[in-house]
């Protein structure tokens, strides 16, 4: 959800939302033992949370005034399962990423994400990551300026959960299509952040040499002419053109950066684009959905194998039959959640510490 930032603090401030506190007041501040006041909690270059909202004792969105961005931006928030019981605990986290054209909600609405939390201890953040943001700070033809997804979420949230949260050092992340590409691009370019990544049917090479059978070109190519470019963005903002500006997409490409993941545990899992178990009847078999996860496929076999060639951590699952849909991801998410909780202690026999 985005707002117009000096509207909604007018606002905010007229109705006493918006109260500044100091950076780390928040946590001793609660409408309960379990529900933090996370309001006025702020990273150190001035973004900060300016409204919640309390969906029940373990689920919170909050509203973020973000710097980085230029204007609000949302994160949904679950609780650790012991959060309360645990007053000073610093929280493992888990990043979870929505894919291209969905919203922070989308994990809580269509997946057992708030279950599978109900069995660990880990404080789950779902954040706005944009339409087509891209999980990047992008580079707009070279002038810098916003949107600055990066900085969002790899500053400015993870700043506000250590604040308001008491999150701890311990992360993992994860998600998928385009979400899958922030996960394993994040982790790579920040490896002293991570512990675990995963991808559900990720854009894990960008510069791909093709798009079969959708389109015999780049993969970045028919990105921006397909999804970019009809809308009305500048194409050329994100990450410039992938031939005249190649260094740049190779600086955030997922296959690119592989090698930096080494000491990270790594789950990767697509389909090949047949129509499979959890598609419902009538499905079209030549459909976008399906064609788009056969060219992943070949995106994620390819990282696959140079993560094998550099001896990495990794667990994969090429399941066989299975389109571009949410059913393949959050049956994904249950099968790769054990394993990403390992990796950051957050199972619910280890207690926060």
């Amino acid at each position: 959800m985005k707002l117009d930032r000096r509207r909604f603090l007018q606002m905010a401030s007229a109705t006493g939302v918006a109260a500044a506190v100091a950076p780390t007041a928040a946590l001793g501040r609660s409408r309960d033992a379990g529900t933090p006041d996370l309001i006025g909690v702020q990273a150190e270059n001035g973004s900060r949370v300016i409204a919640q909202n309390v969906l029940d004792s373990r689920t919170i969105d909050v509203t973020i005034d973000s710097m980085g961005l230029g204007h609000t931006a949302s994160a949904r928030i679950l609780l650790p399962s012991g959060f309360g019981a645990h007053p000073g605990a610093k929280w493992p986290v888990f990043y979870l990423l929505h894919g291209g054209f969905g919203t922070y909600v989308d994990w809580t609405e269509q997946s057992t994400i708030q279950k599978l939390a109900q069995t660990a201890d880990v404080l789950v953040v779902m954040p706005d990551g944009g339409s087509l943001g891209f999980y990047t700070n992008w580079w707009d033809r070279g002038a810098g300026r916003k949107p600055e997804w990066e900085t969002f979420h790899l500053l400015e949230l993870r700043q506000i959960l250590e604040r308001g949260l008491s999150a701890g050092d311990r992360r993992a992340i994860a998600g998928l299509s385009m979400g899958g590409f922030g996960a394993m691009s994040y982790a790579a370019r920040n490896p002293d952040l991570f512990r675990a990544a995963a991808a559900f049917s990720g854009v894990l090479d960008t510069l791909h040499p093709t798009v079969a059978p959708i389109f015999p070109g780049l993969y970045a190519t028919w990105l921006l002419q397909t999804f970019f470019t009809p809308p009305g963005y500048d194409a050329l903002s994100l990450f410039g053109d992938p031939v005249a500006q190649r260094a740049i997409w190779e600086a955030h490409n997922p296959a690119d950066l592989v090698q930096n993941l080494g000491g990270i545990k790594l789950f990767v899992s697509c389909g090949n684009g047949q129509l499979g178990p959890l598609d419902p009847p009538g499905t079209d078999p030549s459909g976008l959905l399906a064609q788009l996860e056969a060219a992943l496929l070949l995106q994620n076999k390819e990282f696959v194998a140079r993560a094998r060639h550099f001896g990495l951590d990794i667990t994969v699952d090429f399941y066989g039959p299975g389109t571009h849909t949410f059913p393949y991801w959050a049956r994904e998410l249950e099968v790769a959640f054990p394993l990403l909780m390992r990796a950051i202690g957050a199972a619910a026999e280890s207690r926060a510490a």
